[in-house]
């Protein structure tokens, strides 16, 4: 990729910008690679914001236009990026994003007792992994798990811990907010004993609740992609996703983990047959991580990008 780069020929945007500047003064092929169309994350909640962008948001569809080539990251994208940009008559293609593979198969001195103290070795553990914003549906994975283990004996209630593990920042109001709320939910749902909520865990952690949790509750709807599921499956841990957006991409339904409804009963049944023994949690984590590394390695990316460069 950065040969091409380096010689001139091609170059490879994330913002549509800098693209008429290219075309005028370049004589460079352009490849734009959209994550999604950026007049659809931005607010309009007050009058200087919307009049900002009934200028800008023009100007993105005809900049991102004048690209030679456009690359999105799902097909769920693309078809955003059809319904967005009218006008663009010319077929995007997907070309699926990577996760660092490496950083998984390395050893990290943690342990779950240095990040959970109270952890009990013969517990199950759900994880959730996601930013603490009210988009990502985080109400969803705590719901699931209140009903889950609604109708078990305390005792048995015990083998089972939920970790809300998410991107935090006090800077942020909602960030700040949202968790409060979700604290206070889980005192509510009465899972709150069973339910333990992390901050901004550091990668090591991060993986290290990955490879030992049982599945991962992934609730966002409409994602645009998803990493998260994708460090899930090659950790061998089957996912539990909404039946929306970029996991219909990633995840197949019943083999790698479970695709269904954000309705917390339909999640608390995929818990159920996780932990059952209604399928084998080993195969379906194994397919999980074959299936990463077949279609969403470095290498399948690297393969994928280099026969577009070259076609270009």
């Amino acid at each position: 990729m950065w040969k091409y780069m380096e010689c001139g020929y091609l170059d490879l945007f994330l913002v549509s910008a800098p693209i008429p500047v290219l075309r005028w003064f370049t004589n460079a092929k352009i490849l734009f690679y959209c994550h999604f169309p950026d007049l659809l994350l931005t607010g309009r909640q007050s009058f200087v914001k919307r009049l900002y962008r009934s200028v800008i948001d023009p100007i993105e569809e005809v900049t991102t236009s004048m690209a030679h080539k456009h690359l999105v990251n799902s097909d769920f994208t693309r078809r955003v990026f059809k319904t967005t940009f009218k006008s663009i008559s010319s077929e995007p293609e997907i070309l699926y994003p990577s996760i660092n593979l490496l950083a998984f198969d390395r050893e990290y001195d943690v342990s779950i007792q240095d990040v959970i103290p109270d952890y009990r070795s013969d517990q199950e553990v759900f994880l959730s992994i996601n930013r603490y914003e009210r988009k990502k549906n985080l109400p969803l994975a705590l719901k699931a798990f209140g009903h889950f283990i609604q109708n078990l004996s305390p005792d048995v209630q015990k083998k089972y811990r939920l970790i809300m593990a998410g991107g935090y920042d006090e800077r942020v109001e909602e960030n700040v907010t949202h968790y409060k709320e979700l604290v206070n939910l889980s005192v509510e749902l009465g899972v709150a004993s069973h339910t333990t909520f992390l901050k901004s865990p550091s990668e090591p952690v991060k993986i290290l609740l990955l490879k030992m949790a049982r599945a991962l509750i992934y609730t966002p709807d409409k994602e645009h992609f998803g990493i998260v599921p994708l460090e899930a499956m090659y950790c061998r841990t089957p996912v539990i996703a909404v039946n929306s957006g970029g996991p219909m991409e990633t995840i197949i339904d019943g083999v790698t983990g479970f695709l269904t409804k954000d309705e917390p009963e339909l999640f608390s049944d995929a818990m159920k047959k996780v932990v059952s023994n209604e399928i084998s949690g080993v195969s379906m984590g194994n397919a999980a991580r074959t299936r990463v590394e077949q279609f969403f390695s470095f290498n399948a990316f690297a393969n994928s990008l280099n026969r577009i460069l070259q076609e270009m």
